[in-house]
């Protein structure tokens, strides 16, 4: 056999610099060009422009953007990595900030020092825009919202305002969030021993919610899907008065335990999930707790093994659910006016309850996006620094639907995005009185490049005010 020398060296001789304008992160551009294109920051300035008491310094509005992109990268979430970017000239000009315009870490540290507990609601009130956008643009035939808390564990970090012990036994926050598809739509951040049900945080934050959606949408059936931590009859109550739907996880108590042992063969339901990866068998039944003012729907659901045999009774993956789904109420109405009586099934209602798994994908989503360590000692400081990423989360989830479609499958983990789009080299060139960014002919291929400029920078029908 006769093997062939190749006709070249491939091998390197040295290294030396350039004063080319190279990046590693070209595919940023596409998320800023994304951020002119729904006019984000207008309504950020709107907000957040009077925290500026001095016109040195840069402009607030540069310093958003930053913050924002900063997430998006999402390569270190350590504030010194600011002092880094500001030497970066090809990162400046990816996100087309100029050079003399990038934010120290102090500057960043200074940002976040000037929020007190009174200018908090503001991230908040940008949380609920960014879900009246979204409504406007996806048109849902009905809102299903889902409240859980998320710990974030901080226990190896240093002493931190409002870090305390969790059920999770890590020392830590525990933010009370909202969900809705992919997005975090309110959040109320809270040190991590108040426990899911605490105060009466719950009932404001929905009462405010409803609120705000029936300003847009008078119709519309709202559905709210709670754990067992949220088990309290105050919240129903409410949940009633408001006029929306509940799908509520229950807690099973003795007596629940004896009628579902005594309870005859005839009266339980086989239901079986559309992906036919799980059985269920269902038994419908009415339930009044000792201090209870009413009765309520319940379901209890208990599992079939593979070979369609009950599991042991009372396994902890039985779950006994409390709803007001189909009971003759006010959201019924809504249900039927909008074509959805299937939600009066119990089969659906289960199913229903069980898909919140999807909500708590969110989380974990947040948590591949972000970080859950923060980098602050004072609380408000540490609360703006999560509320910021929750904005950018938002974008992040509405940036794949909205631009990636058809590239980058939707639903992928930020990881997923930052290794096929952001961590691309390009070379940014000034000719003709134009930028122009290039990257290599495999890599516009392969993302359709072209196609995803264009979309980043078209115009939504509906603009976020």
């Amino acid at each position: 056999m006769t093997y062939h020398l190749p006709s070249s060296n491939p091998k390197i001789d040295g290294i030396e610099t350039t004063k080319d304008c190279l990046t590693d992160r070209a595919g940023l551009i596409l998320f800023v060009r994304y951020l002119d294109s729904i006019k984000i920051m207008s309504p950020l300035m709107r907000w957040f422009g009077p925290i500026r008491k001095s016109r040195k310094g840069i402009g607030i509005m540069t310093l958003l953007k930053q913050l924002i992109c900063f997430f998006f990268d999402g390569s270190r979430f350590h504030l010194t990595r600011f002092d880094e970017l500001s030497l970066d000239a090809g990162y400046s000009a990816i996100i087309e900030v100029d050079k003399s315009d990038m934010a120290s870490s102090h500057q960043v540290k200074r940002f976040f020092g000037a929020f007190s507990y009174l200018r908090l609601y503001l991230f908040r009130k940008c949380l609920q825009t960014q879900f009246l956008w979204r409504l406007k643009t996806e048109k849902p035939s009905i809102i299903k919202l889902d409240i859980d808390t998320m710990v974030m564990d901080n226990n190896d970090a240093k002493v931190r305002e409002g870090v305390q012990p969790t059920y999770k036994k890590k020392k830590g926050f525990q933010p009370l969030q909202m969900t809705w598809d992919d997005y975090v739509v309110d959040a109320v951040f809270r040190g991590g021993s108040k426990h899911s049900n605490h105060s009466d945080t719950v009932i404001k934050m929905v009462k405010h919610m409803v609120k705000l959606i029936r300003t847009k949408y008078q119709d519309v059936p709202i559905i709210v899907t709670i754990d067992s931590g949220f088990f309290d009859q105050e919240n129903f109550s409410e949940f009633e008065k408001l006029g929306i739907g509940y799908i509520c996880g229950g807690k099973i108590y003795e007596d629940i335990k004896e009628f579902v042992k005594n309870c005859p063969d005839s009266n339980w339901k086989l239901y079986t999930n559309g992906k036919k990866e799980q059985k269920w068998e269902i038994l419908p039944f009415g339930d009044r707790r000792g201090s209870w003012n009413r009765f309520r729907r319940a379901l209890y659901c208990s599992p079939l093994a593979d070979d369609e045999q009950h599991t042991l009774k009372f396994d902890p993956s039985e779950t006994v659910l409390y709803t007001n789904l189909g009971m003759g109420m006010e959201v019924d109405s809504s249900l039927q006016k909008a074509g959805l009586k299937n939600w009066f099934f119990d089969e659906t209602i289960v199913e229903g309850y069980h898909v919140r798994g999807a909500s708590e994908l969110v989380n974990r989503a947040l948590k591949d996006f972000g970080t859950e360590k923060l980098p602050f000692k004072r609380f408000e400081s540490n609360s703006a620094f999560y509320y910021f990423m929750l904005i950018a989360f938002n974008l992040f989830q509405s940036f794949q639907k909205d631009v990636l479609l058809e590239v980058i499958p939707v639903k992928s983990y930020a990881t997923t995005i930052r290794r096929k789009l952001i961590d691309i080299a390009g070379k940014i060139v000034k000719t003709s009185r134009k930028t122009i960014l290039k990257v290599t002919d495999a890599v516009f291929k392969r993302l359709d490049f072209g196609k995803l400029w264009e979309r980043a920078n078209l115009v939504p029908i509906v603009p976020l005010e």
